[in-house]
């Protein structure tokens, strides 16, 4: 029987970090399935989901945690998807760009909580602008509606923020 796990990982960046990482999961005939990873103002930041025979799972997290050694943290959660009710909701991708200033992330998820909507994955990054160098915000998420979403009322109030922000904020359904 497997076990998942998810788990992340933050540590100063250095060259073989993920290799490192992979390994302990491999000595554990860990199967990696899925990972986001990035580095963060010179941090290595990573979520992963693995999964790993149960037999295994004490001596893997063990080793996890052993980690810290090494100048890394761990945590490392039980994959809690299969014992959550799946919802049958629509899923959306929302993409926001503009210029940048403090607050954007905020309004536009405090309008999202207050719909029911999760927030399922977000990317955001500044970057200067081509021709003006002002610094712009950008951001894509996906979303995942709850049954009976009112979809337009959401479109309106993002529309709302976008304007009071100087944002421009575009929903699609996911592909």
């Amino acid at each position: 029987m497997l076990r998942s796990l998810v788990m992340t990982v933050i540590g100063e960046d250095r060259t073989g970090l993920v290799e490192f990482i992979a390994s302990i999961v491999a000595e554990h005939n860990g199967n990696w399935m899925e990972s986001r990873m990035s580095r963060l103002g010179g941090y290595f930041a990573g979520i992963l989901r693995i999964e790993v025979p149960v037999a295994n799972e004490a001596a893997l997290s063990k080793a996890l945690g052993n980690l810290a050694s090494h100048g890394l943290e761990v945590v490392v959660r039980s994959d809690a998807s299969k014992r959550q009710c799946p919802d049958a909701g629509k899923v959306r991708k929302v993409e926001i760009v503009g210029q940048d200033r403090p607050g954007i992330i905020r309004s536009i998820s405090l309008a999202l909580a207050k719909r029911g909507v999760n927030l399922e994955e977000l990317h955001s990054e500044r970057s200067s602008a081509a021709m003006s160098g002002e610094t712009l915000f950008r951001a894509e998420a996906t979303l995942l509606l709850p049954s009976g979403c009112d979809v337009a009322g959401l479109q309106q109030d993002l529309e709302q923020i976008a304007a009071d922000l100087i944002v421009d904020v575009r929903i699609q359904e996911e592909a």
